[in-house]
């Protein structure tokens, strides 16, 4: 909808409102949300807690961005959807409030089982179905009793005072509902990947009739990942988030996006914006200045500085491939840039030469690299003029730019540039031609040199370098810290690319240019220390300490007594070699040592190992040492002072009893379990080519099809992981119109058999693979465009395929589940139009309409 300035979207999940700045500059601006009769004014607080939010730039261009799920938001059946906003604005300019009353109807269907939003003041996450009968929360909207917070500690909270404390809980006709503003003090941060995260989790306990459930959610967002260039803004998330993610899962779609809006990949090469998927991270690169951004000036302490603003959307469909549930993750972030020093040089020599009698005349200029005429020096840029005056006399102008050639540079530090300009006007005396030369020698300095900058980030495994080039390019030598020394990167050790831009370097964090700064008993702490050196006048232009810590077990105890452990060679001593390192027994030694590490293998009941009791527990310890009895081949010059020492303790409980108490009473009936009621869910989807890999989304409707080119449809029983259930196509036909029971209509599938008067219906086998694990589920066939005719002319309008799909019990193999054409049937009549109507199935089966369209034939002659 556009009107007068205001334009609002549907965007999948979320509604978007965009005012144009005509309409709003100047103007303090109040959002109310629209609620029937109801006017409610979204304070920030409301805002955040119901799914709204707002963005301005500074020039008035405003986003109101509502989720579909959000509070006021007329919802019908989870399909279709209502919003309404109230737009005020008074202030500089308007003599009174102007109002605009904005509506829109949104509809969206395709809900993963689990939907994950993060805009800029909440995450939200909702819930497809329920663990029991979703009819009993259809009769109870408000049945959620409690939330269980988890921060990581439990802290809960009724409904009530949920809402009080600031936090979103609801239930729509399919759907669960949480939302949390960020930093609320019952979520917490978590660091994943290098990434700052924040983490809202919550049980939630509803009640159904007879019955209580719990939903454990969790909602994860991104609060960093950055990495800034002058050139370019890199954006990680990480690729697999543990508090969504607790099992193998495939990432099913990727799409990038700008202000809510997905990209095509043709615009993304245009914007030359980047989506990549590492093993570790999810990288969008987005080029600083692209038009959807906007730059805005700063003067910090007087001096002039400019940033520039965007917002990304990255939006991710996996599937837990032990549920088989799908979930889309959606974050809107807006990225705003570091201040960039924007000094305003003037870089170029102005030379005035005169004042001169009318009778001089400028003949040429001698530079360094050779002599120009005014004729050439205006041709290459230089910009000569002459000026004359009232009085006869003239002077001579030249403005030549620091970066040509004939320029002379040299850096005396390493901020500074020197621009040197040698040359020699050539002058003539008229009419004589008397020639003579004035030299000049023109010098200006300029602290205008960038310099290179350095980045990094973790993973589990390795540190993750970035260095990109200054304004004197690749000038420089990456020097590495070892063993208090540096000395330059080791090419062939370390992943090292190189792009002209940047370098990028992997360093595994047990790699010898890395030092161990602290060991605890579940991880280590590593630093890497790299150094950028000029040459040839060595100036340290820059440096990186980049410390992080890394998963490492430095003991871990067995129940039949055994125990390992490892002592770590820290950087506070320096001087000790692991291979002298000793339990209390000085004759257990390691089992392997390098010169960083010692590993120990020992039972409890030796190598001087000590055990006490204590509180029903009973504790083993031993210690790692360096001994003073060295032996003779070691000198005790350099020796650890204080001694090396590292405790090994292991704990095991001496004593531990579970008393169960239980009585029994005669019984007047066998137990027996209710009957529980569940709905199956089949669905249609057509798709983009044979290997069923690619499907058409809801947003592609109507697709366009030509003549020769096949429809390759599957029908999925969808959620389902019982291999005793069997999906069967019992009917398929194709209708001019969305309605299944309009005529005419042509006979696709006929008594589960294809049509075998028409050689263009194909079946399609179905194998197992990581996304369709039972493949009795699943049926795919095809069928080629021109077998849709009328009075034998090909059909060239839209088409609906319609299908009736049976669920059957493999257990049974007789009748229905004996295969999809067990017996082939040839009295199916050829695919013209038809007036049959297809019977329902016998009641023990369960039956499934389905269909899907609409499909545009066409006869283009463009079509290969």
């Amino acid at each position: 909808i556009l009107d007068g300035g205001l334009k609002s979207e549907c965007l999948w999940n979320i509604m978007r409102l965009t005012l144009d700045e005509a309409l709003a500059v100047g103007s303090q601006l109040e959002i109310a949300a629209i609620n029937g009769t109801d006017i409610i004014p979204l304070s920030p607080t409301l805002a955040a807690q119901c799914g709204y939010s707002m963005d301005s730039d500074p020039w008035g261009n405003t986003k109101v961005f509502v989720s579909l799920l959000g509070c006021y938001v007329d919802n019908q059946a989870d399909e279709t959807f209502n919003l309404g906003l109230r737009i005020q604005m008074y202030g500089d300019g308007l003599s009174k409030k102007v109002q605009h009353d904005v509506t829109e109807t949104c509809s969206y269907s395709r809900w993963a089982s689990r939907e994950i939003l993060c805009d800029r003041n909440y995450m939200e996450v909702s819930h497809h179905g329920w663990p029991e009968s979703s009819r009993d929360l259809a009769v109870a909207p408000n049945s959620i009793w409690k939330m269980t917070f988890h921060t990581p500690d439990s802290k809960v909270m009724v409904l009530k005072d949920a809402h009080r404390a600031g936090y979103g809980a609801m239930t729509t006709p399919t759907r669960l509902v949480l939302r949390s503003p960020y930093n609320m003090p019952e979520t917490y941060a978590e660091e994943v990947a290098g990434v700052p995260m924040e983490v809202f989790s919550v049980s939630t306990y509803y009640k159904q009739v007879r019955r209580l459930a719990i939903i454990v959610s969790a909602a994860a967002c991104p609060t960093g990942g950055l990495v800034f260039t002058d050139e370019v803004i890199t954006w990680y998330v990480p690729r697999r988030i543990p508090p969504l993610i607790s099992s193998a899962f495939k990432i099913l779609e990727t799409h990038m996006g700008i202000n809510g809006q997905r990209l095509d990949k043709t615009m993304m090469a245009i914007r030359r914006y980047k989506l990549s998927i590492t093993e570790s991270h999810v990288v969008i690169e987005l080029p600083v200045g692209s038009p959807d951004g906007y730059y805005k000036s700063h003067a910090p302490d007087y001096s002039y500085h400019i940033t520039y603003t965007v917002e990304p959307m990255l939006e991710l469909l996996w599937r837990a491939e032990d549920t088989r549930a799908d979930t889309r993750y959606k974050v809107l972030f807006p990225i705003t840039t570091p201040l960039m020093p924007r000094p305003p040089h003037q870089k170029v020599f102005n030379v005035l030469l005169g004042t001169f009698l009318h009778d001089v005349s400028l003949l040429n200029i001698t530079f360094t690299t050779g002599v120009l005429t005014v004729t050439e020096c205006n041709a290459r840029g230089f910009d000569f003029q002459e000026h004359r005056f009232a009085n006869s006399s003239k002077t001579f102008s030249l403005q030549v730019p620091f970066s040509d050639e004939v320029v002379l540079k040299h850096n005396p530090n390493p901020l500074t540039t020197v621009y040197f300009l040698p040359l020699v006007f050539g002058l003539l005396i008229l009419p004589e031609q008397i020639p003579f030369p004035h030299p000049a020698e023109l010098e200006a300095s300029l602290e205008d040199v960038v310099l290179p900058t350095t980045t990094g980030f973790c993973d589990q495994d390795n540190f993750y370098i970035s260095v990109k080039y200054g304004s004197q390019g690749d000038n420089f030598q990456i020097m590495m810290l070892h063993a208090g020394s540096w000395r330059e990167l080791d090419t062939e050790l370390y992943s090292l690319t190189d792009n002209n831009t940047h370098v990028s370097i992997v360093v595994p964090y047990t790699a010898p240019d890395t030092v161990f700064e602290t060991v605890q008993s579940d991880s280590i702490r590593a630093r890497v220390d790299l150094l950028l050196l000029e040459t040839p006048n060595m100036w340290q232009l820059n440096d990186l300490s980049l410390a992080c810590y890394f998963p490492l077990t430095m003991t871990e105890c067995y129940p039949n007594g055994t125990v390992t452990a490892l002592a770590v060679k820290v950087e506070s001593v320096r001087n000790l070699n692991p291979k002298y390192l000793t339990l209390s027994d000085q004759s257990c030694k390691p089992v392997f040592s390098n010169d960083r590490f010692a590993f120990f293998s020992f039972s409890l009941n030796s190598c001087g190992t000590t055990r006490t009791f204590f509180d029903n527990v009973m504790a083993y310890e031993n210690e790692i040492a360096m001994h003073h009895s060295m032996g003779k081949h070691q000198s005790r010059k350099g020796l650890i002072n204080p001694d090396y020492r590292h405790t090994v303790s292991c704990y095991y409980l001496v004593n531990d009893t579970e008393t169960m108490a239980f009585r029994t009473r005669p019984r007047n009936s066998d137990p027996k379990a209710d009957p529980g009621v569940g709905q199956l869910v089949v669905q249609m989807r057509l798709a983009q080519e044979v290997s069923y890999d690619l499907f058409y989304q809801t947003e592609d409707y109507p697709v366009v099809k030509y003549l020769q080119q096949p429809l390759y449809f599957e029908v999925e029983l969808m959620w389902s992981t019982d291999p005793r259930i069997a999906l069967v196509l019992e009917n398929c036909w194709a209708t001019l119109h969305e309605d299944r029971t309009t005529l005419p209509s042509w006979d696709l599938i006929v008594k589960r058999c294809e049509n075998l008067d028409d050689r263009y219906i194909v079946f399609h086998p179905v194998v197992a693979d990581a996304r369709i694990h039972i493949p009795a589920h699943v049926k795919r066939f095809s069928v080629k465009m021109f077998t849709f005719t009328t009075d034998e002319t090909v059909l060239k309008e839209q088409i609906f395929v319609h299908c009736d799909a049976d669920l059957c019990d493999t257990t049974k193999p007789d009748g229905i589940c004996s295969g999809q054409c067990a017996s082939p049937l040839r009295d199916a009549k050829p695919l013209k139009p038809t007036g049959s109507r297809r019977g329902r199935r016998a009641a023990d089966i369960s039956q499934h309409q389905i269909s899907s369209g609409p499909i545009l034939l066409s006869d283009s002659s463009n079509f290969v």
